[in-house]
């Protein structure tokens, strides 16, 4: 199930969210911590007001909530609701069992016993997980992993509470994939929300539009994406549709990494049966791989894993995706000089096509050995970032590849002449104009977005994950 959580001030409010959210969710959880006071009084009708299960919840403070009452009043409030028709009341896991509990069996409401750690995942994780299935008719863990280690002891939580009711959740971005994949976790639910109300919450829409999590199964064949900065990436709104559109029992999740080896040993405990590799691991995951492509052993680097049989295969797909929306210049003549910004993974690929087409490329970056190394392999030129006044007006396309430009209005060559008849290509997807992007256009350049490049490598990857083309059929949404 999917549960909406409801952070409104009033029961009005939170009607009106459940209606609004209605085809995306199963259940509602209703926090009296965030409704006044004197709507508080009337939670109990909630439930009639609504046409699916809910929970009630008044959280302390301590516990990632917003109630700053005395314990007492705390409980009163919950105790008052609970006149309603609740299914499930969630009590933290150090309360002694009480009235709260009491009227919770006399009403046949469920008890969800719960820990929560914002700060990381307990040592004695597995001990109190132990302590909670004695306690309540549901176990819920809701803790804080911060690193894939961490994550991977969650996954395996579940094996703790076998054939328990329960609820694992990683709180944060390295959490994500527990909230998505929850089924895999063997959650009763997982919770969602428009507005964050815990950290890594994910919206209903994208849960079961996007990932259609509630969809998985044990036969649900896991794909996704590492890296550092994957929460935003729009990789999943390319290969999640396209899994749709083959009728393919597939689901492709981002993975924060903060650790290749660590990731890998994840990987092969949810028989996962690829991914793709952004910064900074591109040139990592080559030493736990035990197959590569002429491409990835002329680059350097790889875009994307995939399971064959007894081993993991590197292969990348940057290198055709980046020449798709500029080949017809390049067969035309209109490029034959080229400016690459950057040395890192996806320059390596960028540096070696272009090449490859015969054009001459000039690469310019701060640390100046990083783009010697890649001038060197592909025989073309290199210089210091701080000189690219230098080559106004010499070449005929720039090429952006450094992470500047994702979260700040930057450009890495900042007053650059352009003379308009430049070719401008940025590969950051998000945003889609960039500060590069955008002073290259006052000046009447030709642009190229990173977007492009991304759907053109995505389309590759997805028939090196599947075997299948992909579909014509859909239609890739990366507003």
């Amino acid at each position: 199930m999917i549960c909406l959580t409801l952070s409104e001030s009033t029961i009005e409010a939170a009607v009106e969210k459940v209606r609004s959210q209605r085809q995306y969710i199963d259940m509602a959880e209703l926090r009296l911590d965030f409704l006044r006071k004197e709507e508080c009084a009337k939670a109990h009708l909630f439930p009639s007001m609504v046409d699916l299960p809910c929970i009630v919840t008044n959280r302390r403070r301590q516990d990632g909530g917003m109630c700053d009452l005395s314990e007492k009043a705390r409980r009163a409030q919950l105790l008052a609701a609970m006149d309603g028709d609740f299914s499930y009341v969630d009590i933290e896991e150090d309360l002694k069992r009480g009235e709260l509990d009491e009227k919770a069996e006399r009403r046949g409401i469920r008890i969800i016993r719960s820990l929560h750690d914002f700060e990381k995942v307990p040592d004695d994780i597995f001990s109190r997980i132990q302590q909670l299935k004695r306690r309540g008719d549901v176990a819920k863990v809701a803790v804080t992993p911060r690193s894939v280690a961490d994550l991977m002891t969650l996954f395996n939580a579940q094996h703790e509470l076998e054939g328990t009711d329960k609820i694992i959740i990683g709180m944060g971005p390295y959490g994500v994939p527990t909230r998505i994949l929850y089924k895999r976790m063997g959650s009763m639910l997982t919770f969602c929300s428009d507005n964050e109300t815990a950290p890594g919450q994910l919206s209903g829409r994208e849960l079961r539009l996007l990932y259609r999590a509630d969809r998985v199964d044990d036969r649900t064949a896991i794909y996704g994406i590492i890296g550092n900065n994957v929460m935003n990436s729009l990789s999943p709104r390319i290969h999640n549709p396209g899994f749709v559109g083959i009728k393919y029992n597939a689901i492709y999740v981002p993975f924060l990494v903060d650790s290749v080896r660590s990731f890998f040993s994840l990987a092969e405990a949810l028989h996962m049966r690829g991914f793709s590799v952004t910064v900074p691991f591109k040139v990592d995951c080559l030493s736990y791989v035990g197959n590569i492509t002429r491409e990835v052993k002329q680059i350097g680097a790889c875009n994307t894993v995939v399971r064959t049989p007894g081993m993991w295969k590197a292969i990348n797909t940057d290198y055709y995706g980046f020449l798709v929306p500029i080949e017809r210049d390049i067969e035309e003549g209109r490029i034959r000089s080229a400016l690459v910004i950057g040395a890192g993974g996806a320059s390596n690929a960028i540096v070696w096509a272009l090449r490859n087409r015969g054009v001459r490329v000039t690469i310019l970056n701060r640390t100046l050995s990083r783009a010697e190394k890649i001038a060197q392999v592909n025989i073309c030129q290199y210089d210091r970032l701080d000189n690219y006044k230098a080559y106004e007006g010499q070449v005929d396309l720039i090429v952006q590849t450094t992470t500047v430009g994702y979260d700040s209005w930057v450009n890495p060559i900042e007053g650059f002449s352009f003379t308009g008849r430049e070719i401008c290509y940025d590969i950051i997807t998000k945003p889609k104009m960039t500060k590069f992007l955008s002073d290259a256009q006052a000046a009447g350049c030709t642009l190229h977005f990173g977007q492009e490049m991304l759907i053109a490598q995505g389309r590759l990857q997805f028939e090196a994950f599947t075997g299948y083309h992909y579909p014509r059929s859909v239609e890739i949404d990366l507003s």
